[in-house]
């Protein structure tokens, strides 16, 4: 069976709706923040306590990132979880990066 050129998929269509575009948009990048921190936590064998007393919150706050439940993190949280984990937040502006640290 031949698949005509003009046919789109579900997900094609979809992306053409822009409240549907946005919210996918917002709903993916949840998920790969959430991702990155199970795997980093994976990585290094953190457990969800050990990493909430380290950047001194509850571990209901550590839990609900990783389950990709935790709706408004701050930036400030999410660079200490980061750091945590030996990672480094960067903003690249031009061809330079510039890291996010926090004052001590």
């Amino acid at each position: 069976m031949k698949k005509r050129a003009n046919t789109k998929s579900t997900y094609e269509k979809e992306m053409e709706n822009p409240k549907f575009r946005k919210l996918f948009e917002k709903e993916y990048g949840e998920l790969v923040l959430s991702e990155l921190i199970l795997a980093m936590m994976a990585e290094d064998n953190v457990s969800v306590r050990k990493l909430a007393k380290q950047i001194g919150v509850a571990p209901s706050v550590v839990q609900s990132v990783r389950s990709g439940k935790h709706k408004n993190m701050t930036l400030k949280t999410f660079i200490k979880m980061i750091a945590a984990l030996g990672g480094e937040i960067a903003v690249k502006r031009g061809g330079a990066y510039v890291p996010l640290k926090l004052a001590a």
